[in-house]
């Protein structure tokens, strides 16, 4: 991934540590271009943490209306800005537990924040980083980020973590991306626990006849146009053939299977 990655870094626009903070709140569902595009004209409004402080919510919201949950936002923003100024005499806060007590700064925001801005060891885990390292084979059925994050640091160095969260994150980004992952041009396949999973997911069938029926089972050579739904061990719920319970079932008009396989989405 470093010869393929050429920047791993944030994408978000920043100076300082301050302008991190705001750009880092902003993104919670949120694109990064998004932010982008509003920080600009926030920053030249707010340039400073006081006069982010000495600010209303309803001064700020015009300039982040188009961001997700702009409203919640512009109080966080806003809260987050009185206690810097007031608990901290107006510096962005460097230890994990002093940026989580912010309001609005969640266990994510917080070690991006640190890992960024003042070179913490941290390795924060987004819907990208779930992702792509359920989906290579990292970490498999972790339940939750803060699980996927353990297990990550396990395996890695903490030299490591900042430029590993950025690597993941702009991999899931850009090449294994959530819908349609480009795995043409990956450099992962050759250990991609889903690259193999789609190799083995049956070849189309020729020759059905939708006609008959919406599916075709395999196993038992018949169409039908009800299937009934069946979970696999991945927990996924499958098609599967109404007669014999086979899930080798065949979309009768295209020719695919219907077998799905673990995207690790975070829905």
């Amino acid at each position: 991934m470093r010869q393929v990655i050429a920047r791993p870094q944030t994408e978000l626009r920043h100076e300082n540590p301050c302008q991190l903070l705001v750009a880092v709140m902003l993104s919670a569902q949120c694109t990064d271009a998004r932010v982008n595009q509003v920080t600009p004209a926030l920053f030249a409004a707010f340039p400073t943490v006081e006069a982010l402080a000495a600010a209303e919510p309803e001064d700020v919201l015009p300039y982040i209306r188009s961001v997700s949950y702009p409203n919640s936002k512009a109080r966080h923003l806003v809260a987050a800005a009185r206690r810097i100024r007031d608990a901290f005499g107006g510096e962005i806060p460097a230890s994990l537990e002093a940026l989580e007590s912010l309001p609005g700064v969640g266990p994510k925001t917080a070690r991006v924040v640190a890992s960024v801005a003042f070179g913490v060891a941290a390795l924060p885990v987004d819907t990208h980083v779930y992702r792509v390292a359920h989906r290579i084979g990292l970490v498999r059925r972790a339940r939750t980020p803060l699980e996927v994050e353990r297990r990550l640091k396990r395996q890695l160095p903490a030299r490591d973590w900042g430029e590993a969260h950025h690597l993941l994150i702009l991999h899931g980004r850009y090449t294994c991306t959530a819908r349609r992952p480009h795995c043409e041009r990956c450099v992962l396949t050759d250990l991609c626990d889903h690259y193999r999973r789609l190799r083995r997911l049956p070849a189309p069938l020729e020759g059905l006849d939708p006609r008959r029926g919406r599916y075709f089972c395999k196993r038992c050579r018949r169409y039908f146009d009800v299937p009934v739904p069946r979970t696999d061990r991945y927990g996924l719920e499958q098609l599967s053939c109404p007669e014999c319970g086979s899930m080798h079932v065949f979309d009768a008009k295209t020719g695919r299977s219907t077998k799905r396989v673990p995207d690790y989405r975070v829905r």
